[in-house]
């Protein structure tokens, strides 16, 4: 199960990784494919952590004192206070442009319309990530809601959860997916169906796009990336291998200069085709990328370069 890289990236440590049934994907990045750079001292990491436990406290009071009008804009502050407590910078670059007409005759997108989001998926700060942009609920791995600290948020979030070693649930997530987007929600997924170091992706699965075909629902697909103080891609929140929540938190809680960019690129219409869906919204993801994808790969290496996201305004938030 070979990982292929992007020309002049170096190679990456990632074993063979083993399947519990074929539809199951699978990374084959592990504890090698992450670097550890500089740490945060003791007294930083500290005030960190005291930070997020506080914001994770009081969210679910603030949150239901607040009129529900406005816990769209408090979700999102909430989420960029978390990551910044996380040692997260942000950085947003707006490329979507003019949304295109849909392809069954309806103008361009409307903002009541539910939409369906789409991205590769490093770790759990990626939710914190998409959320700090615009608030939404997510399909994420079942046992999330038991995590400590983030199960408490995934339900105030309304995670939609996901077991992929159950086959037989899949057409449940997908009918609930598409309840939500015929309300006129927001709903993020994660189609390569498991984390990557951040060096290297899956294929998008195209068994969730089902939900929007079936709505008619527009997709739109986020570029995330994580940089480090030089602008190279950073692995600290890959989440990945044996790692535990903890050692993935203790990691990025100890990180030094990461920065989460998040490129929203243009609307891709549903089309009668998910299959076609997923392939385009793939394209979008991996930029101006050309490798020769043998049939058999399951890795494709992005590369440290900096050349898949032009020279555009971008709104950046410092980490703390």
């Amino acid at each position: 199960m070979p990982a292929l890289v992007a020309p002049g990236s170096a190679g990456l440590s990632c074993p063979p990784a083993q399947q519990v049934h074929p539809w199951m994907p699978a990374s084959p990045c592990g504890p090698g494919c992450v670097d550890i750079p500089d740490e945060a001292g003791t007294a930083r990491t500290v005030a960190r952590i005291a930070g997020v436990a506080a914001l994770f406290s009081s969210f679910p009071v603030i949150n239901l004192a607040t009129p529900r009008g406005r816990r769209k804009r408090l979700h999102r502050r909430y989420a960029r206070a978390v990551l910044r407590c996380c040692g997260i910078g942000l950085r947003v670059v707006d490329q979507r442009g003019t949304e295109p007409a849909a392809d069954t005759g309806r103008g361009p997108r409307a903002v009541d319309e539910g939409l369906l989001v789409v991205a590769g998926h490093v770790g759990w700060t990626d939710v914190l990530a998409l959320a700090a942009v615009e608030p939404m609920g997510f399909v994420a791995r079942a046992d999330l809601i038991e995590w400590p600290v983030l199960g408490g948020l995934a339900r105030l979030m309304r995670v939609i959860p996901i077991e992929r070693e159950r086959l037989r649930q899949l057409p449940e997530v997908i009918a609930t997916i598409s309840e939500r987007l015929t309300a006129g929600e927001r709903v993020g997924a994660f189609p390569e169906g498991t984390t990557w170091c951040g060096r290297a992706h899956g294929r998008l699965r195209p068994a969730l796009f089902q939900a929007a075909v079936d709505t008619g629902a527009a997709v739109q697909p986020i570029r995330v990336r994580y940089l480090d103080r030089d602008g190279g891609l950073s692995t600290v929140p890959g989440f990945v291998g044996t790692d535990t929540f903890l050692d993935s938190a203790r990691r990025v809680l100890r990180s030094k200069g990461v920065v989460a960019e998040i490129t929203l690129l243009p609307v891709e219409r549903p089309g009668d085709d998910r299959h076609d869906l997923a392939r385009r919204c793939e394209r979008a993801l991996r930029g101006p990328e050309q490798i020769d994808i043998d049939a058999h790969a399951t890795a494709v290496g992005t590369g440290p370069t900096r050349d898949i996201v032009p020279a555009l305004p971008v709104v950046t938030e410092p980490a703390h």
